[in-house]
């Protein structure tokens, strides 16, 4: 058998225990052997359940790194996103980092030299592009049938979900609110199909409207309104060197019906595509406009449900055989970094009410 790959996990919260931790039990052959939280009964916990307490436990980062591991899993408040991954590229560890890659352009940057200087493997977690949905419109935009995409909207928007636990709340620490947590996905979907990673200037809006309200609704109880730090709402107008246009739609909380989540809308010269309530194309063939519902569910037949992988199961599976050298990196941090300076130039602009312009920053 071949020697099973050793992890750390560096942030034992709800990322890990409903995403990565599960995601590397059901490869069967990536074990976690080191788990790091600041918190010790949490990292004891987790230690306990996905190792049957055999791995080993710490509440420092810079000590788990010590340990002999072929990877690390950064899975903490996104303000020490950068600061661990690089640590942990220079000790020789390949990285999965959680999304949004930084809080800033500078710290993206960061994390990208340490990958160049320690040749070691790093990747965002970005796993929505391993939908079903996603990957068949990413085939269609790379065959061309969408054609130049000039228009797109990326969207993440709730009604009433608003996370309350963590520090999601905590501006300083995240970064930000909806636009870096969910709206970051979106972003991320939206110029991974177009396939255009250079933007020229952005001009964004930030909400703190519902911050303050009591009896909300909300569907994991009413927030905290003096740790509500973070904007409720944000959006964007981007414009790309090419010309195309982005428009960003995120919120944890906005007055709306027919939430939609980590959702791209794309409109090109030879055709389009949406994704709300499923993945649909259209276009016009034989002088006839057409619309296009791909089907993706599989299943459909007694006591079988289906073969799609979870996208979170793809995302790791993708990330071992890269160490391994049997593949190569899906979601580049190249392309993360991207993301990361469009929502630093939208919080910029919605700080100065001026539109924010993409220099060498």
């Amino acid at each position: 058998m071949a020697k099973k790959l050793n992890y750390g996990i560096i942030g034992c919260g709800g990322i890990a225990k409903q995403k990565h931790l599960p995601a590397a039990k059901a490869l069967g052959d990536v074990e976690i052997t080191a788990f790091c939280d600041i918190l010790p009964a949490r990292a004891k916990e987790v230690n306990l359940e996905y190792s049957g307490g055999k791995g080993k436990v710490f509440t420092d980062y810079k000590e788990l790194l010590k340990e002999e591991l072929d990877a690390v899993l950064v899975l903490t408040p996104n303000n020490s996103h950068s600061e661990i991954t690089v640590a942990a590229l220079k000790s020789g560890k390949h990285v999965m980092c959680e999304k949004p890659m930084a809080i800033n352009t500078a710290e993206a940057k960061a994390m990208i030299a340490a990958r160049d200087s320690s040749k070691k493997l790093l990747t965002i977690g970005y796993q929505n592009r391993f939908r079903p949905d996603s990957l068949f419109l990413k085939a269609e935009c790379e065959k061309g049938t969408l054609g130049e995409i000039y228009f797109a909207k990326a969207t993440a928007l709730r009604r009433r979900a608003v996370p309350t636990w963590g520090v999601f709340l905590d501006a300083e620490k995240q970064g930000g609110g909806p636009l870096i947590d969910i709206g970051t996905h979106a972003l991320d979907l939206t110029l991974f199909m177009m396939n255009n990673y250079e933007p020229e200037y952005a001009v964004g809006t930030v909400y703190h409207k519902l911050n303050k309200d009591r009896n909300t609704g909300n569907a994991w109880g009413d927030w905290n309104i003096k740790a509500f730090t973070a904007e409720d709402s944000a959006f964007g107008f981007v414009v790309m060197k090419n010309g195309a246009t982005i428009i960003i739609e995120s919120s944890w909380a906005l007055n709306i019906t027919g939430e939609r989540e980590a959702v791209t809308t794309l409109c090109g010269t030879k055709g389009g595509a949406d994704m709300y309530g499923g993945l649909t194309l259209n276009g016009v063939r034989n002088g006839r406009p057409y619309t296009l519902v791909p089907a993706l569910q599989s299943g459909g037949v007694a006591f079988y449900s289906g073969d799609n992988e979870k996208p979170e199961v793809i995302e790791a599976r993708v990330f071992r055989d890269a160490i391994l050298g049997k593949g190569k990196l899906f979601v580049l941090p190249d392309q993360a970094l991207v993301v990361t300076k469009i929502l630093e130039g939208i919080y910029k602009s919605a700080a100065s009410g001026k539109p924010h312009y993409f220099g060498k920053e």
